[in-house]
């Protein structure tokens, strides 16, 4: 089976899985796990932090972070197909008590200049905006590659305004491997950040949250309050160091097949291959879900997010006799 409906469908590799039976533990929950505590200090110190925290998912990743940068009744502001309220079940509302309003951008790319507009300063009428999140690589965008320049033009909008900003960076990774911006300037740009152990990593399981100490301090209780506290959580931590140390470097694999997977598909009209600049191939087929269907048959699972449209993406588990499958079957379909 070729799947591409994700790449959380990645499984640990044999070297990653020794890693993980060999992990010194500890009680996560004390503080007492040695393998948890090394992961913390070296993603923080990735992206030039002061601290992390483990977490079992990203959403959870994503809440803590803006639980610490938003209180109840207040506003974030992000982009309207973000995950963090299209994917979240309503976390930061339910959670939170977190009110949010969206902007509209093509393919889920930050645009800083239309925000400020959007900003409400604290008065006795208005909700008041309190931070804003942004996501890169933009999932429903198609692996959209936020542009540094907007991200430092956010940045410097946010200091103006005393606001906060949070990093979904779920594929961070990504983003990384196709510019080579290095992940310290994106945790300098940000208050708060999330980062994804089980996507194109290939852990499987596991998030962080990143940020400074007493933010850091604060997340703890909020993750024991979401149920986030984990026990001997070193073998799982032991996982994320693996694929820290040893599956960056590679996703640009991933993202050469997705460029393969595009242009070979480009042809019969399901997708524009000069969208495509990470993992995440979108693709726009009339009664989607028939083909997706009948693609199972034959070996090869997409993702169905609409009646016209869906997406494909690639991960360490793909090979490229899988893209040359997974082309063939789609495109017959298709004809």
């Amino acid at each position: 089976m070729v799947d591409l409906r994700s790449d959380t469908v990645t499984r640990p590799t044999p070297a990653m899985l020794e890693a993980m039976t060999s992990a010194d533990v500890g009680d996560d929950v004390y503080g007492e796990d040695p393998s948890v505590n090394a992961l913390e200090a070296e993603a923080a110190a990735l992206f030039g932090k002061e601290a992390a925290v483990f977490t079992p998912t990203g959403s959870m990743a994503n809440q803590i972070g803006l639980q610490l940068l938003v209180r109840p009744g207040e506003e974030l502001l992000c982009d309207v197909k973000a995950h963090v309220v299209n994917f979240e079940m309503g976390a930061a509302a339910a959670l939170g008590g977190i009110t949010t309003r969206t902007w509209t951008v093509p393919n889920g790319r930050l645009d800083a200049a239309l925000i400020e507009p959007m900003i409400n300063l604290p008065n006795p009428y208005a909700t008041t905006t309190r931070a804003i999140a942004v996501e890169n690589t933009h999932n429903i965008g198609g692996g959209t590659v936020q542009p540094i320049e907007e991200l430092r033009a956010l940045r410097a909008l946010a200091d103006v305004y005393d606001l906060g900003l949070h990093l979904d960076g779920a594929r961070i990774w990504n983003a990384h491997a196709a510019t080579g911006v290095p992940f310290s300037e994106y945790g300098g740009l940000f208050d708060t950040v999330s980062v994804c152990l089980s996507k194109g990593l290939g852990a499987p399981v596991g998030s962080l949250l990143i940020t400074d100490a007493e933010r850091a301090a604060r997340a703890r209780v909020i993750r024991k309050r979401l149920g986030g506290g984990m026990r001997q959580a070193g073998f799982l931590a032991a996982a994320g160091r693996y694929a820290l140390a040893n599956h960056i470097d590679r996703l640009v694999e991933d993202h050469a097949r997705a460029q393969h997977l595009a242009r070979s598909l480009e042809p019969f009209g399901v997708c524009d291959a000069s969208q495509v600049e990470t993992n995440i191939v979108i693709v726009r087929i009339p009664g989607i879900a028939k083909v997706a269907a009948a693609a199972a048959e034959q070996g090869v699972r997409i993702s169905v997010l609409g009646p016209d449209w869906g997406r494909m993406l690639t991960h360490y588990d793909v090979d490229d006799a899988g893209i040359e499958h997974a082309v063939k079957v789609v495109s017959d379909l298709v004809r």
